[in-house]
């Protein structure tokens, strides 16, 4: 097991500390103050308390670091060359529904690269972490992805159902055709918590549309020290801001992203 630095110590504290505070709430579900952001877009009182505290983490042991955050949006500082990109609750539909599965974010982009990356299920007690180059971690456990190579075998993730009729159609035609091949696909509703899912072999592919920096920054980076491929579906430099996603191990990855460029034609 890699020890943790002192940055990646910083980030699992923050997270622990917020996820308490989730927890909690989550065991209140029914009593949650929910409010409308906009079509199919919720955010409750326990996403902006959890945010509140990773911030004040963070701008405690970094305070010159910038913030780019879901609620928040962006906090210049001092030092903009380091960002922290922070999703305080991935998975908010399936919070609030008391679904089990949602998680807390934390990425730290350097010079526009990401260099440590933490996602955090607090109700299974998960805690995926990695930094570059030094591999990928689920507790004490290293991660690796899967070697399926047969899509009829294979697990994948997917996200993205919008209320747009044009994107909807879109969705549709993507998930038919990638389903009619790997007919085991799911939706989960945690995109940070999918990208961890294929980083430690559980899923073996994702891909998703109108996805945000916060949703994949840090599990983009997790998977990938644990061998695993992510590209943008329409070609983009970044997938951090690419808005569109599709990952996996090298076989799947390549079968998925063949079938959404085909799918696009």
């Amino acid at each position: 097991m890699a020890p943790t630095s002192p940055i990646m110590n910083i980030m699992m504290k923050a997270a622990e500390k917020a996820g308490r505070s989730l927890i909690r709430d989550f065991g209140e579900v029914e009593q949650l103050q929910v409010s409308r952001k906009g079509p199919g877009d919720f955010v409750t009182a326990a996403d902006k308390r959890a945010e509140e505290i990773i911030f004040e983490e963070l701008k405690a042991a970094r305070p010159s670091y910038s913030f780019l955050m879901e609620e928040g949006g962006v906090v210049e500082g001092t030092d903009t060359d380091n960002k922290w990109i922070i999703d305080p609750l991935d998975g908010t539909h399936n919070f609030m529904h008391g679904i089990p599965h949602w998680c807390i974010s934390i990425a730290l982009e350097t010079n526009g690269r990401i260099e440590a990356a933490l996602v955090f299920d607090p109700v299974k007690h998960e805690m995926f972490r990695a930094e570059r180059s030094n591999g990928a971690y689920l507790g004490r456990n290293r991660l690796r992805v899967s070697n399926r190579q047969d899509m009829e075998m294979s697990t994948i993730a997917f996200g993205g159902a919008q209320l747009d009729p044009v994107k909807q159609a879109v969705y549709i035609k993507e998930l038919n055709a990638v389903s009619s091949l790997a007919p085991m696909a799911r939706r989960f509703g945690a995109a940070a918590l999918d990208l961890c899912y294929v980083a430690a072999g559980r899923f073996d592919g994702y891909w998703e549309r109108g996805i945000h920096p916060w949703d994949v920054a840090a599990g983009i980076l997790i998977l990938k020290e644990s061998g695993g491929f992510v590209t943008t579906i329409d070609n983009q430099d970044n997938p951090v801001y690419s808005r569109n996603i599709v990952s996996g191990n090298n076989d799947i990855h390549d079968k998925v992203k063949k079938i959404l460029k085909e799918t696009a034609k």
